[in-house]
């Protein structure tokens, strides 16, 4: 049997780094790769990567150049660069592979670096593919759609609901500086944008971007090396999952994929009452119902209760369980492979007390959460942080 502590505290990120998410028309994806890594080499004190990074774990959605691109922009030669992808888990896969190398003794220093640059991709529109099977439509709003309306339907929830997490989110990201969408939104402008899939409309879907993000981790042994305020790997783990569409056991009410990860994650970083014990968390609101859902599949409420949680505020920056701090995948922005190390990047900020005006009271003591669903058909990636 795998002893799931295996890793706790093995491996601590001292350095973090994020570009400017948005439509980055003027820079290439090495531009981006450059300023993520290059803000977490300067937030570790590294001034030689060269000579002080071990390998390199970097991954993206759209690029067709594998691990050179990253290699590449920053001229780290004669050095193992793995590149991976696992869709909108691919930055919480690339800290699970960082991870496990360093706690395995395999290297002592590791940077990873999640990117994607979709806009220089042109302009299409998404392509629905028809599932044979059961005919459904294919599109991401499509299928969390069908999500929503089951959901309804059973717990009596409404666009009400949603409406308040992306108010929220929007409100969020106007604190984050690098940030994609800077504007705050009222119920009245939620509610008159036009419909996507009913129920989701403009204000309830993700924004996709540009961008990267960076971390390096290291040994803990190692990280009081580093002049910054090192963070604790709790736990890292990524679970995959059936096609939800095709497997006759889902409910449409939950994702299979974040309980198991949930289960694995919890039991490595020994959190046994996710409410107390975690105090920020960044989850995956590719729609704002998957953000509804996500709260009660990773225990910070029961199923079918979110709806009063939401409305008590508890999940806003000043409530009992602060989610997307940074504004989220909404505002903030989603370029694919970088946003599970955005993720981590807004975590660390958090636990050290540098997220400015966002900054969540009293998460130091607590855990920090980061979720991601992606994969194909299905999988969800989870990290846990700590200071001690």
């Amino acid at each position: 049997m795998a002893n799931k502590e295996s890793i706790r505290d093995k491996v601590s990120i001292v350095g973090v780094g994020c570009c400017q998410f948005g439509e980055n028309w003027d820079q290439s994806p090495s531009d981006m790769i450059v300023d993520a890594a290059y803000e977490a080499y300067a937030d570790a004190g590294i001034d030689k990567p060269q000579e002080q990074i071990d390998a390199v774990f970097t991954g993206s959605i759209y690029s067709n150049k594998g691990p050179h691109e990253c290699g590449d922009a920053l001229k780290l030669f004669n050095k193992p660069i793995s590149f991976a992808t696992n869709y909108c888990a691919t930055g919480t896969d690339l800290l699970r592979l960082g991870v496990m190398s360093i706690a395995a003794g395999l290297y002592d220093t590791v940077l990873v670096v999640g990117y994607d640059k979709p806009k220089d991709r042109g302009v299409s529109g998404p392509s629905v593919v028809v599932d044979r099977v059961r005919d459904l439509p294919q599109t991401p709003a499509g299928w969390f759609s069908l999500a929503a309306a089951t959901y309804f339907d059973k717990f009596g929830a409404g666009r009400e609901d949603l409406a308040k997490i992306a108010i929220k989110n929007h409100a969020n990201g106007c604190l984050a500086p690098k940030s994609f969408l800077k504007r705050k939104i009222t119920e009245d402008d939620y509610f008159k944008a036009r419909i996507i899939s009913w129920p989701f409309g403009l204000y309830d879907s993700a924004a996709q971007t540009d961008g990267a993000a960076a971390c390096i981790l290291t040994r803990s042994d190692l990280a009081s090396a580093y002049p910054s305020d090192p963070i604790l790997v709790k736990g890292v783990t990524v679970r995959a999952g059936p096609n939800p569409q095709k497997d006759p056991g889902h409910d449409f009410l939950s994702w299979k994929p974040t309980a198991w990860a949930r289960d694995d994650v919890y039991e490595m970083a020994g959190i046994t009452d996710p409410r107390k014990e975690i105090g920020v968390a960044q989850v995956h609101d590719c729609f704002s119902l998957t953000e509804l859902l996500t709260y009660e599949d990773l225990g910070f409420c029961e199923k079918g209760s979110a709806k009063e949680h939401i409305a008590d505020g508890d999940f806003e920056l000043g409530g009992g369980l602060p989610v997307n701090t940074d504004g989220g995948l909404k505002t903030f922005g989603h370029p694919t492979g970088a946003t599970g190390v955005r993720m981590v990047y807004e975590n660390v900020l958090q636990l050290r007390g540098q997220a400015g005006e966002r900054q969540v009271a009293g998460v130091e003591g607590k855990f920090a959460l980061s979720h991601n669903i992606g994969g194909h058909p299905t999988a969800c990636g989870i990290a846990v942080l700590g200071r001690q």
